[in-house]
């Protein structure tokens, strides 16, 4: 299966440990599957976590097993939709001396047709606010201070973004390919100023964040473990992109088949 994705997930250890060591590393959406297994990860290389999701008690649990594994974290409980709650949780990390590394992986998915959405402008808002506004309200903040620290930031994105739209997905891919566009529009200015910018396009992955998709539950996915590997690795490169082996391939059809795509998907529409 990994074939299928990102064939050579190895990195080394020793140098991860050396690159964090002393180091501040923020990762939101710590509370359940890509950050939580991120956090543990890095649980031996003598870094400092600090660790963002809404739900205290879950990422008690995930501090708990970062300690038990030798390692340091915080928690901070903050709903990335509540800029007053944002604000706090900034203030704090300023009182700490602010991050080295910025793990952007919170996010939100919904996946409904535009006819059964025509009264929830709430899913727009909400998916707007977290994976949009939420992580750029956190940059604009952390920006001086990763410059400081010659730092990193990493977007954990997904492939869709840079494919071909695809129905029942607006508001998701909208607040994706919002922050997705934003991050690579900053990422040459803070890049001068010493920032690596790193983007991780990825495939499906089984977190529960696709479980309401049922289609989804037999499909070809990368493990969260996988990915906090992958992010290591990019900790480690400091790249600007990481992506599947195939998503040039799949771009380029995109762009060729995408009127037969929308063809076919409209007629199929009419059908029903």
């Amino acid at each position: 299966m990994k074939l299928l994705f990102f064939p050579l997930l190895w990195f080394s250890r020793s140098k991860l440990e050396r690159r964090l060591a002393g180091k501040t590393v923020l990762i939101t959406g710590a509370s359940y599957g890509i950050g939580a297994s991120l956090a543990e990860s890095l649980a031996g290389t003598k870094c400092h976590l600090l660790l963002v999701a809404r739900t205290a008690e879950k990422l008690n649990e995930v501090r708990d097993r970062v300690e038990a594994a030798g390692g340091r974290a915080d928690v901070f409980p903050c709903d990335l939709t509540n800029t007053a709650e944002v604000d706090k949780l900034l203030e704090s990390i300023h009182k700490l001396g602010g991050v080295d590394v910025f793990v952007n992986n919170a996010g939100k998915s919904i996946r409904r047709s535009i006819f059964d959405a025509l009264d929830r402008l709430h899913d727009f808002s909400r998916t707007m606010n977290l994976n949009y506004l939420g992580p750029v309200q956190l940059m604009l903040s952390l920006i001086p201070r990763l410059v400081e620290r010659q730092g990193q930031v990493i977007n954990v994105s997904a492939v869709n973004v840079l494919l071909v739209a695809a129905p029942k997905w607006a508001a998701y891919q909208a607040s994706k390919t919002a922050f997705d566009q934003w991050f690579r529009c900053v990422a040459p200015e803070l890049s001068a100023h010493g920032v690596s910018m790193t983007s991780i396009y990825l495939p499906l992955v089984r977190t529960r964040m696709i479980e309401p998709t049922e289609a989804y539950r037999k499909m070809p996915a990368m493990q969260p473990e996988d990915v906090a590997a992958l992010i290591c690795k990019a900790i480690n490169s400091r790249r600007r992109t990481y992506a599947p082996w195939w998503l040039m391939v799949g771009q380029l059809a995109s762009v060729l088949l995408r009127w037969t795509w929308e063809a076919i998907v409209g007629r199929r529409r009419t059908r029903t």
